[in-house]
């Protein structure tokens, strides 16, 4: 049962972890950005980080202990706050699956990746939707673009790390988070390993956390460079995927004030037509009813949000297991007002620890407690020589890129689409489960690859 509680704890989010060094403070401007705000922070000791006219944010770093109440006197700033170091993610590995096992086939776990079929993506690629010429930015940890799985569908280029001395290819430990999200998005059609949803689409790492953790800077910088267009120097994103999360209190005006800054982020995109998907959250938490507390990015701006889903006993007496792939997941965070939709997560409330065995193809079986097939399976870094590893995860951290997985195939199959009509195709092609219309576990329902991909 050890081993379980710590795979359980993939699934829990963190809060604040502390505060970063106050030598950074994200600022948020009253009115237009001008030549002024520029000069109220240097005249308080500031020196210029960012500038960010579009979505009216100033970075700044300062040694002085007065730097924030100083600047915010000049009556320009409606905030200045002391950026914060954050757990976004655990620090905490999954049940790894190591390259050892790949054999060719097509895929080799395709019998274990219950989620794609769950929501009908491979139907929705019978149907010539793959998602390709559409741009996903994963704002996560590293992500591996050595991997077999996800090596043709990165843009080097444009990938990029804010979080100083590391590139976007690094990270610690053998999991890497991003790298696992990133490949329940595209991991392509290669006959090798797994497949994503949208196993065309084209991956822009963007690095902001290391580890899990990382300061309200990097996020901010992140979105900021995502939804900014190649031509403009940022990754010119479709889609940002930010399967990430914390929880703060609303009376804390410091945290208050970085979430706000946050949220301005999130609607610079959403102004400039880039959807931004993150998890809803690991706290089983009424986001409803919350009071005091906040989850971000799930409740920030106009973003949209995706709880998780996950079923139990999958492989038990498999090919005849648990299909309820739709019930949702015991840890997922809810509430009408802030999920959009529901995705696979995967889940770990199998009872006992009896082992269970799935063929893999084109030969062999995978054998593993009955309870972590019903989590789902993706993309790892593995060992240091290793290009193919794999690792099981749950959390709404896997759902939130299969949604984004479902909505590249939308964007793929049309080009041209609004972003508020991108919107509402994701959530009306949702199965309507739960409440009629709008539910706190499902939002507008549990998403639905085939008919996204049809539009009905």
């Amino acid at each position: 049962m050890k081993k379980r509680l710590l795979v359980a704890m993939i699934a829990a989010f963190a809060s604040t972890a502390g505060w970063a060094a106050p030598k950074v403070y994200i600022l948020q401007v009253r009115d237009s950005l001008a030549e002024r705000h520029v000069d109220a922070v240097v005249s308080a000791g500031g020196t210029i980080r960012l500038l960010h006219a579009g979505a009216g944010l100033v970075i700044a770093g300062s040694e002085n202990a007065t730097f924030a109440a100083q600047v915010t006197a000049s009556g320009l700033f409606l905030t200045a706050n002391p950026d914060r170091l954050v757990q976004w993610t655990p620090n905490v590995h999954p049940q790894d699956f190591g390259e050892a096992a790949i054999t060719p086939g097509d895929e080799t776990f395709w019998n274990l990746q219950w989620a794609p079929r769950a929501i009908q993506a491979d139907k929705a690629w019978d149907e010539g939707c793959t998602g390709k010429g559409v741009r996903v930015a994963i704002l996560d940890g590293g992500l591996y673009d050595s991997h077999i799985d996800l090596t043709d569908n990165i843009d080097r280029d444009a990938s990029r790390s804010f979080i100083s001395g590391y590139s976007y290819n690094q990270d610690v430990g053998t999991f890497w988070h991003g790298t696992h999200v990133a490949g329940i998005v595209a991991a392509e059609d290669n006959g090798i390993g797994t497949i994503g949803i949208a196993p065309e689409a084209t991956l822009i790492g963007v690095k902001v956390l290391h580890g899990g953790s990382g300061p309200f800077e990097a996020i901010i910088s992140g979105i900021l460079y995502a939804a900014t267009p190649e031509a403009l120097g940022g990754a010119g994103a479709d889609i940002i995927n930010m399967s990430l999360g914390a929880v703060f209190p609303r009376n804390d005006p410091d945290a208050r004030g970085l979430v706000a800054a946050l949220n301005r982020a999130v609607n610079f995109a959403d102004r400039h037509g880039v959807l931004v998907i993150s998890a809803a959250g690991n706290d089983s938490l009424d986001l409803d009813h919350s009071r005091n507390l906040i989850a971000a990015p799930a409740q920030s701006g106009s973003g949209i949000a995706v709880s998780a889903t996950g079923p139990v006993g999958f492989a038990v007496g498999y090919p005849d297991g648990a299909t309820n792939f739709s019930r949702p997941a015991s840890y997922t965070n809810y509430g009408t007002s802030a999920i959009l939709v529901a995705a696979p997560g995967g889940d770990f409330a199998l009872e006992g620890d009896a082992v269970c065995s799935i063929p893999r193809l084109p030969s062999g079986n995978v054998t593993a407690a009955c309870w972590v097939f019903d989590m789902v399976m993706s993309t790892a870094r593995g060992s240091p020589s290793s290009t193919a590893s794999y690792a099981w995860a749950a959390g709404t951290s896997m759902a939130a890129p299969a949604a984004s997985g479902v909505a590249a195939l939308i964007k793929g199959a049309n080009p041209g689409i609004s972003l508020g009509a991108l919107k509402g195709r994701l959530a009306q092609s949702a199965d309507d489960l739960g409440n009629v219309g709008s539910d706190p576990y499902y939002g507008r329902g549990f998403v639905n690859a085939q008919r996204a991909c049809l539009g009905r």
